[in-house]
């Protein structure tokens, strides 16, 4: 359960993260996507993801999960009305209670070579 939702807050961050940015810059709206979706792509924590380009410690992959979530939340504030982007914070609360394990483990997790 706790990859499914935070798989949807990550869409949820991809969609309103451009949606937020685009009336202020086109560019910076698409550079914010590439960041969201590139930055987890590239970076990963070994054991965490099946194919890791460059391995980064628990604590990065947190980090970065992190990131995706506040994104998500502040995006919608600033997207959407007030009633989704409440609906976004709930979704976001429910995938980080979620997460407890994943974090427990990732928190441990060393980079090792």
């Amino acid at each position: 359960m706790g990859a499914v939702l935070r798989f949807a807050v990550e869409i949820v961050a991809w969609v309103a993260a451009p949606w937020a940015l685009w009336g202020w810059s086109p560019w910076v709206a698409v550079a914010a996507v590439v960041v969201l979706v590139g930055l987890p792509t590239v970076f990963a924590t070994p054991g965490d993801k099946a194919n890791v380009i460059v391995p980064v410690s628990g604590l990065g992959t947190i980090l970065l999960t992190l990131l995706q979530f506040v994104t998500a939340v502040v995006a919608a504030a600033f997207a959407w009305n007030r009633w989704v982007a409440v609906a976004v914070a709930v979704l976001v609360v429910a995938a980080i209670v979620a997460q407890g394990p994943r974090w427990r483990w990732l928190w441990h997790a060393r980079l090792v070579r």
